[in-house]
């Protein structure tokens, strides 16, 4: 018996937009999955949680490793070739901490100030274990995010940040796109 849900496993939950080539283990837990939209080649490890009020449109040959919480308010994209390295959260919302405000969600929105908004990370981007993701970012491609990094604004294309909060490192190299290029051309062939 495989530990992977099934298409049929997936179309019952509601998934209705997937691709070929999923792995999901049976031990992540998916919220509102009709919002969420996987490619293809998409890995998904154990123990992760995936809570779509709003869209999660996850692309191609990407990777959410074991213990990650993704949770989008509006839209979160995660592009092509990306990976989302052991406990990163990504967080589509969060309260207002200023103490001006009421903070948790059996509270009426009257009372609160949650901050939303629209998380895109971008193609061949490498997030760190354990970092958290606030809304409202952009990671533009190539950009890698050290471990234990606090992702509070948007990351440059092919840069490396890292620190809580996130600050540019060094730039990245992008001979990775001629392998890519390589991957895509044997993918085709087969």
């Amino acid at each position: 018996m495989s530990n992977l849900y099934t298409i049929e496993d997936l179309e019952k939950m509601g998934i209705t937009i997937y691709g070929k080539n999923i792995k999901i283990s049976k031990f992540v837990n998916i919220y509102n999955p009709k919002n969420l939209i996987l490619h293809d080649n998409i890995r998904i490890d154990d123990f992760t949680i995936i809570s779509c009020k709003g869209v999660i449109e996850i692309f191609n040959y990407v990777h959410i490793s074991a213990q990650c919480f993704i949770s989008s308010s509006i839209k979160i994209l995660i592009g092509n070739f990306s990976a989302i390295s052991v406990g990163t959260k990504i967080f589509g919302g969060c309260d207002d901490f200023s103490g001006e405000f009421l903070a948790n969600p059996t509270i009426s929105s009257q009372y609160t100030n949650v901050k939303i908004g629209d998380i895109i990370i971008n193609d061949n981007v490498i997030i760190g274990s354990n970092s958290v993701i606030m809304p409202d970012i952009i990671i533009e491609e190539g950009v890698v995010v050290g471990a234990n990094s606090f992702v509070n604004k948007s990351c440059t294309s092919w840069k490396m940040y890292a620190g809580s909060p996130i600050k540019f490192i060094k730039n990245r190299s992008n001979e990775c796109l001629k392998k890519l290029d390589d991957f895509k051309k044997n993918i085709i062939l087969l």
